[in-house]
Parts: C-alpha cells; structure tokens; sequence
C-alpha cells in the first residue's frame, strides 16, 4: 500500500447553493445550506485515503464543535489522525459559493490552521516513512517549507499546489519535485495566461508540472521531455469544491505504485470527474473500486 503523509489544513465548508452567484452588493436567495468536511489537505488525504493509501494527516483543529466533526470525518475515512493536533479556538472555515453550473467561489478563515507553523516532535518521522508528501498553501509558509525540507532530507516525493496561488520562495520550489497549480494558479505565478507557457516557465524552478485545466484535462512537463496533455472524461458537473484535490489525491497514490505517467494521469482525471458529478467536498471523493471501473469504462468507449 501506497504510504501518503499530508501537511495542510482542516476546514469545515460552509456550502451555500444557489442558482447564479452574486455580484458585489447584490442580495441572492440561495436552494440549499451545508456544513461539509473540507480543507485542502484533509481533502487531499481522503481522497488518497479512498484511492488505496494509507495516509497520515499532520495539521491542526480547534477546539470546538467542528474540530470533532472534522476529526470524525478524516477518522472515518482511514486517515491516521495521530498528528492531527487539538489548538484553542476556532477551525478553519470555508465559505463556498456554488452555482448551477457547478462553479464555485471560496472564503478561506484560517482559525487552528494558522497555528501550524513548523513540524512538532514526530512529524519528521511520519513524513520520513511516506513515498509522497501532500502540501499546499492553507498554512503559515513557515510549516510549508519546514515539510518540504523535511522530505528532500528523506529522499520523499514532494508534491505541492500552490492554493490559494501567492509568490513562492526559492527555497520552497527548490524542495518541490511535482507542483500542480490549475491552470489560474500557473498564471498567477508566471503571469502567462497560455498553459503550455506557463509550465514551460515553471519548469525553471521545478521538474515536473502538472497544470489542471478543469473540463479539458490536465497538462503534464517535465524537464528534457516533451509536453503531454490528458483530456477529462466529458461528464455533467455539479459541484467542482474538491475536483483538484481528488486529483492530487488519486495521483499521488498511482505514482506511488509506480504506474507510469500518463496512465497515473488519466485515473486521477477519472477520480476527479466522478466527484464533480456529486455534491460537496470530501463526500464527492470516490472509492478506489468505483475510480477502477470508471477509469475501466472510459478505456472501454474510446476503444
């Protein structure tokens, strides 16, 4: 089995429904109101979870009602919770606004994530025993690059997305092996609207990129090989909240076992398009056995 270690955040999603979301001062009547399990890193680690890893969480949650309910959650999800630590407060919470076309827009309040800002006793070790270490940017820079270092030192995977997109140190980028921005983050970061370019620019500060393009597939490059664009199976969204974490997810996992890019690629585009045809975050994530006979399916149509 795949071993997986996330550092990120927790969030309870606050989920609001509605049929077109509303432009500055404007008063819309939503359809439906949700609390949902969120955080790009615990969404991370259940969608590697689900995929066939076996995954340990490192962050934080306060100590208050949704810090049970978003423990319970990765719990549930055979996340090993051990370095998920209890801080006083509030967690962090998402506000999420999602459309009738399954676009979204989201508020991200830190609360016990932001209390994560380096590595506490043992979590070196746990990241020292994973194949790929998952961050991303919904904690302090300081715990970022504190994990990144810790798993150049162990010879560990790093994967990184860069969300929310912001300037990226050096040093961080330098202990990047794999970053996978969508494709607004990658221009954020290069200021190049056109994908291909983008990574062609990122490739300067790292090997391998992976840029998500949503219903068009993803962009894979990498240093001294030429470019490769997976396309995503054509299906209707619901709800986009977690599509780019299920991917990382299912990704980290099938590089894990050693399957070769592209078909590691199309089975995380797999994953990612069965959560968008369901509602929410971590509760969209499909199982394995469910990706496997999706993924099965496509391969069976395009033949």
């Amino acid at each position: 089995m795949t071993a997986i270690a996330v550092l990120g955040s927790t969030n309870m999603d606050l989920v609001a429904y509605v049929p077109k979301a509303p432009r500055l001062g404007e008063t819309v009547t939503g359809r439906a109101f949700r609390t949902v399990p969120g955080g790009k890193g615990a969404n991370q680690a259940v969608a590697a979870a689900r995929s066939g890893g076996e995954v340990v969480m490192i962050g934080a949650v306060g100590a208050d009602e949704f810090g049970v309910r978003l423990r319970s959650a990765l719990t549930a999800a055979r996340v090993d919770t051990a370095a998920l630590r209890t801080v006083e407060g509030a967690s962090g919470t998402a506000h999420i606004t999602v459309d009738d076309e399954g676009g979204n827009s989201i508020i991200v309040i830190p609360g016990a994530n932001a209390a994560v800002t380096g590595l506490e006793t043992g979590d070196e070790a746990r990241i020292a025993a994973a194949g790929s270490l998952l961050l991303q940017l919904e904690l302090p820079l300081s715990a970022v690059l504190a994990g990144a270092r810790a798993a150049r030192a162990h010879g560990v995977r790093t994967v990184l997305t860069p969300a929310p997109a912001q300037p990226l140190p050096a040093d961080l980028l330098a202990a990047t092996d794999l970053l996978v921005p969508n494709e607004h983050e990658a221009a954020a970061l290069t200021g190049l609207t056109d994908p291909l370019q983008a990574a062609e620019a990122l490739l300067a500060e790292v090997p391998e990129v992976v840029i998500t393009l949503g219903a068009a597939g993803a962009l894979y490059a990498a240093r001294g090989s030429e470019p490769l664009t997976v396309p995503a199976p054509r299906v209707r969204a619901m709800d986009t909240t977690a599509a780019g974490d299920t991917f990382v997810g299912a990704l980290a996992v099938a590089l894990g076992e050693g399957r070769p890019m592209p078909e590691a690629l199309r089975w995380a585009s797999a994953a990612a398009a069965l959560s968008v045809q369901r509602p929410g975050a971590q509760d969209s994530m499909p199982t394995r056995a469910e990706t496997d006979a999706f993924a099965a399916a496509q391969r069976g149509a395009a033949s």
